[in-house]
């Protein structure tokens, strides 16, 4: 698990600007989402942090699932032999991601220790970030769904899950991104990029925090 923090200047700095600690003190459960990003086979063997945040992404969408909020399973998809990856990555690597997110049902293509429900919202995304316009259904999805919080977990921390949670933030969803349940590649792009979501673009918390939220939720609707 990544010994993750956001330093106190940061929270400090949001403090006198809007008179508390986080963004978002609240959440109705049943307008949430959990949104699982490229937590596939292809990226726990490059990253051992994936089996670590497991149990933590289980437990949130279990969690989630049974208040009523919205588990959404975002897988990458094959966009094609791009012009810009060959360039940019390399004939090789190029056509290694390019099939990182293995074949078959989404349900079946999930990490070791993950299991969609029914119910639950499955996507691939051929971009960096899955609410890019076009990459994936998954904007068309939540919106269905009346989803108004955007709580965002898996891997890489610094690549797509970050991009996943600045269009977030851009498309306007309250954007929460789960320090203990995401994966970067070290500690150092994994609190950097926490910094800078939590600076500009959405709340960061702790799966402790967030399933404090959801069952406060829950409280407030019953």
């Amino acid at each position: 698990m990544h010994r993750w923090a956001i330093s106190e200047r940061e929270y400090a700095r949001h403090e006198a600007r809007r008179g508390r600690r986080h963004a978002y003190e609240s959440l109705d459960p049943a307008r949430t989402a959990l949104v699982v990003v490229d937590l596939v086979p292809f990226f726990y063997e490059a990253n051992e942090t994936c089996y670590a945040i497991t149990p933590n992404v289980r437990l949130l969408a279990d969690v989630l699932r049974g208040a009523g909020g919205v588990v959404a399973w975002v897988v990458p998809g094959d966009p094609g032999p791009t012009t810009w990856a060959r360039e940019f990555r390399g004939e090789e690597v190029a056509e290694m991601f390019r099939r990182s997110g293995g074949a078959g049902p989404i349900e079946g293509r999930l990490g070791p220790g993950l299991e969609a429900h029914d119910g639950d919202v499955l996507v691939e995304k051929t971009a960096t970030s899955a609410l890019f316009p076009g990459s994936s259904t998954l904007h068309d999805e939540l919106r269905e769904r009346d989803i108004e919080t955007v709580v965002v977990t898996g891997t890489l921390t610094e690549v797509c899950v970050a991009g996943t949670a600045r269009d977030a933030a851009t498309l306007g969803y309250r954007t929460i991104l789960v320090a203990d349940a995401t994966a970067g590649r070290d500690d150092e792009s994994h609190n950097a990029t926490l910094t800078t979501i939590y600076r500009t673009f959405g709340d960061v918390r702790s799966t402790d925090d967030v399933l404090g939220l959801v069952a406060a939720g829950c409280s407030v609707g019953t």
